[in-house]
């Protein structure tokens, strides 16, 4: 007879499966680097096959996608996808423009601005915790942007903008999400990807005159195949079936290792070292958006 699963395996398992999702994440923008297409066709596929993968993965297991709640919530699941095509573009955008871990860090400012808008958004007060973690981030971000050390002339402004434009797009998918109610993880991603993907679709194709597909090398589909399938499909599946089996505290923390990732992943395959001041701007950060989603005064 099959020993039946303990409570702890199945939170270990439910903590490997997250963290395996975010380290996927977090990989996502080294790769974008080394793949030949526009950062916009990247996004258009990621968020069509992925949206098909883990569609194919509920019919697997049997699942059906509801239809009566995602009516009942279609409005923000709609703007959600939408946001999320947004962010999308923002974001591999700015890993062209700057270095992968200013691009990474400006991105993850998203919390952070959620935290400052909270008094009008959901009526929230700030406590003086919160703000010192939202003056920390705001600090870290200016010593990782190198705008203090080398002055606004030699910093990439635009590839700020477009991270901190990824952070915005995020902080809409934040303020969706806590609107829809009673939708399913895997019905809520099939969604939320698919929307992204026809938000990104019309883009693509009047920027490029069409899909530039023509010419496109066989290591760019092979890293294009992997983010679709692996750092999207399997890391969706992996990240929201997990969701449901773990605290949102200890969600809020894992879901830090990303931009540590990423951080780690430019400096040793993209060689862009952030210097002293840089990394302790990371720091500041990473440490300010985490606590900021734990603190509660």
């Amino acid at each position: 007879m099959q020993a039946e699963t303990t409570p702890d395996a199945k939170l270990g398992s439910a903590r490997l499966r997250f963290v395996l999702a975010v380290l996927l994440y977090g990989t996502i923008g080294p790769v974008v680097r080394f793949i030949a297409l526009p950062s916009e066709v990247i996004v258009l596929f990621r968020g069509a096959f992925g949206s098909l993968f883990v569609w194919l993965f509920m019919r697997v297991r049997g699942q059906t996608l509801d239809r009566r709640a995602i009516r009942a919530n279609l409005r923000w699941l709609v703007t959600s996808g939408i946001c999320l095509g947004l962010n999308w573009i923002f974001l591999f955008a700015a890993y062209v423009h700057t270095t992968v871990a200013i691009a990474s860090l400006c991105n993850y400012m998203a919390p952070i601005i959620v935290i400052a808008l909270s008094p009008v958004v959901f009526g929230e007060r700030i406590g003086p915790k919160r703000l010192a973690c939202v003056i920390a981030a705001f600090v870290g971000i200016m010593l990782v942007s190198g705008v203090l050390s080398s002055g606004a002339a030699e910093v990439d402004l635009v590839g700020i903008a477009l991270g901190l434009l990824a952070a915005a797009a995020f902080v809409g998918i934040v303020i969706c999400n806590k609107k829809i109610v009673g939708v399913g993880a895997f019905d809520k991603v099939v969604v939320q990807l698919g929307t992204s993907a026809a938000t990104v679709l019309p883009y693509a194709l009047v920027k490029n005159g069409g899909l530039p597909l023509a010419g496109v090398d066989v290591r760019s589909w092979a890293l294009l195949a992997c983010i679709c399938l692996v750092q999207t499909g399997i890391a969706y599946v992996f990240y929201f079936g997990a969701m449901g089996e773990l605290p949102v505290t200890e969600i809020a923390l894992l879901g830090y290792i990303e931009p540590v990732v990423s951080v780690l992943g430019s400096a040793l395959f993209l060689h862009e070292p952030l210097g002293v001041a840089g990394a302790i701007g990371a720091a500041m950060v990473i440490v300010a958006a985490a606590a900021g989603e734990v603190i509660r005064e």
